[in-house]
C-alpha cells in the first residue's frame, strides 16, 4: 500500500516540476526522492512521470492519481491538526513555509525565541521559490504557517506582519555615485546585475523594477540562493536588489533606497482554525519580526 511520504514525493515534483528542486524542497537527495516515487510506482504498477531532459510531465497515471494523493495527505494534515489540539503544545512539530527571500531575514531570530518558549516542538522549514508555490502548499495543507508577501484572496486567516522595503547593494568602488542614500534605478540600466534565478521571488521584483525604470537589466551572474547575493556585491560583481531584512552586519559596499522606494507588505498566512501551536506562533512572529535591521536603517540615514 502506498505510504503518504511516497504521496508526499510524488506531490512535490508535481508541484515544482522537477526531481532536483523537489529533493531540495523536501531537504533529501535527488536519489532519495526518485526512491520513494519509484516504490510507488512499483505499488501502482504504472509509471507517474515521462521525465524529459529539463522537467518532469504526468503520463495518465499520474494525472488520475493526483487528487486523490492530494486528498490523502490533506487528511492526514488535519488528523495532526486534530491530535494537536487535543494533545497541547508541549510536542509535535511546526511546518512553516516560507519563499526564500523572507525566511533568511525574517525567521533565525524568530525561531530562536521560538525554541526557547517550545524546546519540545520540533520545526520543520519548508522553502519556496515564489509566492505562488507557497499559496499553493498552504492551500495543499503542506504548512501549518506561511510567510511571504500578502496574498490575495486568502481564505483562511491573515496576520500582517509589515511593509519590507528592498533595497540596492552596491560593491564598495565603481559608479554610479550614491548621495542621499538614495539611488534612481535608471541610473543602474548599463551595468550588470547579480541577478537571481528565473522563476525566484527576487528575480520578477527587479524585472519589474527595470520595466517601470525603462529598461532590462543585463545580468553578470545569476543566483538560486539569496543569501549569496550580498557575498557576489561585496566581491565587486555587480550590484543587486535584496530585502533590507538579509542584508549582513559585515557587508561592506554601499546601500542605497531606490526613489521611488520598493517595498511589500508581508504576512502570515494559516488555515481557517489553526491550532494553539500555531497561533502561538503567529503571534509571536508579529511582535519580534524585524523588516529593518538596525544595522541597515543606520546606514540609509
Amino acid at each position: 500500500m502506498p505510504t503518504l511520504r511516497q504521496f508526499e514525493a510524488y506531490l512535490t515534483v508535481v508541484d515544482e516540476g522537477s526531481f532536483t528542486r523537489a529533493a531540495q524542497q523536501l531537504g533529501v537527495s535527488q536519489p532519495g526522492l526518485s526512491q520513494q516515487v519509484a516504490a510507488l510506482e512499483r505499488e501502482l504498477g504504472a509509471s507517474l512521470f515521462s521525465r524529459l531532459p529539463r522537467s518532469v510531465s504526468l503520463t495518465p497515471t499520474g494525472r488520475a492519481l493526483l487528487p486523490h494523493a492530494r486528498a490523502s495527505v490533506d487528511a492526514a494534515a488535519r488528523a495532526t491538526t486534530a491530535a494537536r489540539s487535543v494533545a497541547g503544545t508541549s510536542a509535535g512539530e511546526l511546518r512553516i513555509a516560507a519563499v526564500y527571500s523572507v525566511g533568511l531575514g525574517l525567521l533565525p531570530g524568530v525561531l530562536t525565541r521560538w525554541r526557547a518558549d517550545h524546546p519540545g516542538v520540533g520545526v520543520r522549514l519548508l522553502e519556496h521559490r515564489t509566492a505562488e508555490t507557497l499559496t499553493a502548499a498552504m492551500q495543499g495543507g503542506q504548512a501549518d504557517v506561511g510567510i511571504g508577501p500578502t496574498p490575495a484572496g486568502w481564505r483562511g486567516r491573515v496576520r500582517i506582519l509589515g511593509t519590507e522595503e528592498l533595497v540596492v547593494l552596491l560593491p564598495a568602488q565603481g559608479p554610479p555615485d550614491v548621495r542621499g542614500h538614495e539611488i534612481d534605478l535608471s541610473r543602474l540600466a548599463d551595468v550588470a546585475w547579480v541577478q537571481y534565478g528565473p522563476g525566484h521571488e527576487l528575480s520578477a521584483e527587479l524585472d519589474a523594477a527595470a520595466q517601470a525604470a525603462g529598461f532590462r537589466p543585463k545580468v553578470a551572474v545569476r543566483t538560486e540562493q539569496t543569501a549569496m547575493a550580498p557575498q557576489l556585491v561585496d566581491a565587486g560583481i555587480g550590484p543587486a536588489l535584496v530585502p533590507a531584512g538579509i542584508v549582513p552586519s559585515s557587508f561592506g559596499g554601499r546601500i542605497a533606497r531606490l526613489v521611488p522606494r520598493a517595498e511589500r507588505e508581508l504576512a502570515a498566512t494559516t488555515g481557517p482554525e489553526p491550532d494553539t501551536l500555531t497561533s502561538r506562533f503567529v503571534a509571536l512572529l508579529a511582535r519580534s519580526a524585524v523588516l529593518m535591521p538596525p544595522h541597515v536603517a543606520e546606514r540609509l540615514s
